[in-house]
């Protein structure tokens, strides 16, 4: 895994071999027509790969199209191809970056409904939050409750956080940032802290039972 530093604001990147590079999952949340959020998932597709991150992963929901939740997965008798496709991609992910607009103080029923479809999948993965506005506070007021959910199921939320206030001023529809110098830098401790929570999970799963 690379590992990302940031000295005096100049962010330098650890080569590594493709064939060792993991896959980070990016849930782009929003289903509505006209979302702005996409942007910010397809920025950090884009980081990722360009630096050599990490094999990037887009889960587009809007391509899913999930009926409303009724059940976990691992309780439904005949579970629908793109349920068990979305709980794969989950679980092969070394870690997962949700991007996660705010819509009227809440976060979209449609994340809602991929959280409670899964559970083991969920359990001890390392999740990093981005949350987005059109407005000033870059939807800062729904990590919490963001945050509460995947607790309650298991899932290892990654302390540091990504707001993107003004998507619309911040990134062009290719995700291509504004101000790039600015936003890479936050990328870096963002994905940094992601990439420590990684790192921990590989090394205690590999250490004996007591």
């Amino acid at each position: 895994m690379s590992r990302i530093s940031s000295s005096l604001g100049v962010t330098t990147y650890l080569a590594i071999n493709l064939s060792d590079m993991k896959t980070i999952a990016i849930i782009s949340s929003s289903v509505r027509n006209g979302r702005n959020s996409h942007r910010v998932a397809l920025y950090f597709n884009n980081y990722l790969e360009e630096h050599k991150i990490a094999i990037a992963d887009i889960i587009d929901l809007e391509e899913y199209n999930f009926p409303l939740f009724d059940e976990r997965l691992r309780l439904q008798k005949d579970p629908a191809p793109g349920a068990l496709e979305f709980a794969k991609r989950i679980r092969n992910a070394a870690g997962v970056i949700i991007i996660a607009p705010e819509y009227n103080g809440g976060y979209p029923a449609s994340l809602k409904n991929v959280v409670d479809l899964l559970y083991d999948e969920w359990r001890k993965k390392p999740v990093a939050i981005s949350t987005v506005s059109d407005g000033p506070f870059g939807g800062t007021q729904v990590i919490t409750s963001i945050q509460f959910s995947l607790w309650k199921i298991g899932a290892w939320t990654v302390p540091a956080m990504f707001p993107v206030p003004r998507v619309l001023e911040t990134f062009d529809e290719q995700g291509r940032p504004s101000d790039r110098s600015a936003v890479d830098k936050r990328a870096a401790r963002f994905i940094n802290e992601l990439l420590w929570c990684i790192d921990a999970t590989e090394l205690m799963a590999g250490r004996p039972s007591s």
